[in-house]
């Protein structure tokens, strides 16, 4: 099938990564199918989402450039290597090629280095952040808030267990394979605690967890944090005046 769509839609395609969950063994009745496109050269890069013979596809289409851009700029800048990680593990179509080694090494290039180290800055705004919600959390007025507090405190807080570490972080339903990738302990411990909450409204195991992974970066942190806007954010005049 994948032949098939590169024939129709791509067919001055150099080369076509197929990877995600479908080729980990790992997917379901309503997994899609993610390919990353190449061509020798393309106006801008894009993405696009369509169906084919009743497959739902995800499409990362670039030509070496843009995809070079999107591995340093985007990609390592988020601390997530989504299109690496895609081109380093994704079966090369119709078959491999110089190309393909050559993006394949650029893409274990990327992931060897790791993202850009988190400096205090940033560890005090995700201890912040952490905190904040955990105070949310201890004394909530409803189980709903509870939910959406713990709902956003999720991927807060698996990104600052990988960043504070120099890790690759990971995103959505990926947090729990790129867990047990670094800490099978941790991954249980850190889905048990969510799953209390979500389950029970039990806090308990949750609040003691985020203690743990921010006490090597200081801890809490509420009392002395300092946020400052860019000297640049400001309009002229006053409300209500020409």
């Amino acid at each position: 099938m994948v032949a098939e769509i590169i024939a129709t839609k791509y067919p001055q395609a150099r080369i076509v990564f197929l990877a995600g969950s479908v080729m980990r063994g790992e997917g379901t009745e309503t997994s899609d199918l993610d390919l990353v496109v190449i061509f020798d050269r393309l106006p801008q890069a894009y993405r696009e989402s369509f169906i084919f013979d009743e497959w739902p596809i995800e499409a990362f289409v670039h030509d070496p450039e843009t995809l070079r851009y999107f591995f340093y700029e985007i990609d390592r800048a988020s601390g997530v290597p989504s299109l690496p990680a895609m081109v380093l593990e994704g079966v090369e179509l119709p078959q491999s090629n110089a190309l393909s080694a050559t993006l394949k090494q650029q893409a274990q290039a990327v992931i060897d280095d790791g993202p850009p180290a988190w400096g205090e800055k940033e560890l005090q705004n995700s201890r912040y952040a952490i905190t904040d919600l955990v105070e949310d959390m201890r004394a909530p007025r409803s189980r709903n808030e509870l939910t959406a507090s713990a709902a956003k405190l999720y991927t807060l807080l698996a990104d600052h267990f990988f960043r504070s570490q120099q890790l690759w972080s990971a995103r959505g339903k990926s947090i729990p394979r790129r867990l047990s990738a670094v800490s099978a302990d941790f991954e249980a411990a850190f889905s048990e605690s969510f799953r209390a909450v979500f389950e029970e409204g039990n806090t308990e195991k949750l609040i003691r967890l985020c203690e743990e992974v921010l006490r090597p970066n200081g801890g809490w942190l509420f009392g002395g944090y300092k946020l400052l806007a860019p000297e640049s954010w400001r309009k002229a005049g006053y409300w209500g005046t020409e």
